[in-house]
């Protein structure tokens, strides 16, 4: 189990990086390409990738992450890109593993708990399956 925390700290914190260095790269070639952005107009150029939904708008932390996120992906192209995407959503589905995990030691809720259960069974399968495509198809561990 100590491993699997540490693995998922690891993680985490690769894919906390990598969105940091993501953004500022992402952030540096829209500046020298176009002259400068404002947060409204980076935040109007990526709007097709966002999901217009009340409550991630109402939420400037999810708003940022979701776009730090998106940036990770730009430029990126061909095998390049679904390795990244595999690479994110992996760390995303772990974070919501760990909000559900979370869920279930705060809630009796039948309905919270049922949910929490779902999203955790779903996602480790998810994860093992994008982790097996990340073995087969980019020779990964």
């Amino acid at each position: 189990m100590e491993n699997k925390n540490q693995t998922i700290i690891i993680g985490l914190l690769a894919l906390i990086v990598g969105l940091i260095i993501g953004y500022f790269f992402a952030s540096n070639t829209m500046m020298s390409n176009q002259g400068q952005f404002s947060n409204n107009e980076m935040h109007e150029e990526m709007e097709e990738h966002m999901y217009g939904d009340e409550l991630i708008d109402e939420d400037g932390a999810m708003m940022h992450a979701m776009d730090e996120m998106m940036l990770g992906f730009r430029g990126k192209t061909g095998e390049a890109y679904e390795e990244a995407f595999l690479r994110g959503m992996i760390v995303h589905h772990i974070g919501a593993i760990e909000m559900a995990e979370g869920l279930l030691k705060q809630t009796d809720r039948p309905e919270l708990v049922k949910l929490a259960n779902n999203i955790i069974e779903a996602q480790q399968g998810e994860v093992e399956m994008m982790r097996g495509w990340l073995k087969e198809w980019f020779n990964e561990n």
